[in-house]
């Protein structure tokens, strides 16, 4: 067992946890520096004495590199070692670590999460933070996660080839993780663990808005794709019901147009493939239009009930129907067409 852990600019609580790991396990740990500099060399010094592995970045990469560095070192030491990965800053408790450790050390192709519960005094950024990305994640793979942004992971050994090949630098890394896992047949198991924020966790470096755009960024392309074929589906609607009268024809006729676009932003831009893009276009496109097609249904369906049977006008309707397909069509694609 390796526990892995990045840090940049960490302080003396770094050498405690690393202390205390020593005291309650023999497990190998392993430290990446990610571009510190000579200010905190003292500090990897001290870890390196008590008998840990130090790697250093010449300059800051971003936590997803330090992980990357870290997974791949283990990798070539062919050991097979399955990999438990905590934060620098103290808010890991070594019983907890060592209980992520236990439960990943007998299973493959598994993510042990240590899986806060935010009971208590939890710092309002910080709550929202994790409301906020709970809410995305379901709504992005019809999967409730109870801590999505946890730095406190196991990994099976045979995930390390797959977690050095993951897209992502800095923190979207460890989103990407949990949104590509279950696609690549790799099972995300919660474990509850204390709740630790100290001085209202000022020590974190996740920049607010920066880095929740990163982390958000899969969803964000999703939503920009989606709006600019939503706006040219809507005018066409608009168009061919004032040119034939026919809500059929014109819910249909804007639909495949729009789709056309979609399916190609889509493809390229938001849920990208590393498979070859002829092989990824024959499995992805007979999945996207049956899915079109049902979507096509749901629309006219919802339409034709809003503005016909109810009265609503056809904005209005078209609107409301919309707003209610945006996350079955997100959901659908990321788990049936692109996965």
């Amino acid at each position: 067992m390796t526990i892995l852990i990045p840090s940049y600019e960490p302080d003396e609580r770094l050498i405690a946890l690393v202390r205390k790991l020593k005291q309650v396990s023999e497990d190998d740990i392993l430290i990446v520096d990610d571009g510190s500099g000579e200010a905190y060399k003292n500090i990897f010094d001290s870890a390196s004495a008590v008998g840990c592995t130090v790697l250093t970045h010449r300059s800051n990469q971003g936590k997803g590199c330090a992980l990357k560095t870290g997974f791949d070192y283990v990798r070539q030491l062919g050991d097979g070692d399955a990999v438990v990965c905590a934060d620098s800053d103290g808010q890991h408790l070594p019983g907890d670590i060592m209980r992520v450790a236990a439960a990943i050390r007998d299973r493959r192709g598994h993510i042990v999460l240590g899986s806060r519960q935010f009971t208590g005094k939890v710092p309002l950024r910080s709550r929202i933070g994790n409301t906020a990305t709970r809410m995305v994640f379901k709504l992005a793979t019809g999967q409730p996660i109870q801590d999505t942004q946890t730095g406190l992971r196991g990994y099976s050994p045979d995930l390390l080839d797959w977690l050095c090949q993951l897209p992502g630098d800095r923190f979207e890394y460890e989103m990407n993780m949990l949104l590509e896992a279950p696609g690549a047949g790799y099972e995300l198991v919660e474990m509850p663990i204390d709740t630790v924020y100290l001085d209202e966790n000022k020590s974190s470096h996740f920049r607010p808005i920066a880095d929740s755009v990163r982390v958000y960024m899969p969803f964000l392309r999703f939503c920009a794709s989606s709006g600019l074929a939503a706006v040219l589906d809507f005018a066409l609607l608009l168009l061919l019901q004032w040119l034939t009268g026919n809500l059929l024809f014109s819910v249909v006729g804007a639909r495949v147009f729009s789709s056309l676009i979609n399916y190609a932003i889509n493809r390229r831009f938001v849920f990208s493939s590393s498979s070859g893009h002829a092989a990824a276009m024959r499995k992805s496109m007979p999945r996207y239009y049956t899915l079109a097609a049902v979507i096509i249904a749901l629309n006219y369906g919802m339409l034709h009930l809003l503005h016909e049977n109810v009265g609503i006008s056809l904005v209005a309707a078209k609107l409301v129907t919309e707003v209610s397909l945006f996350a079955l069509s997100y959901w659908a694609q990321r788990k049936f067409v692109y996965e």
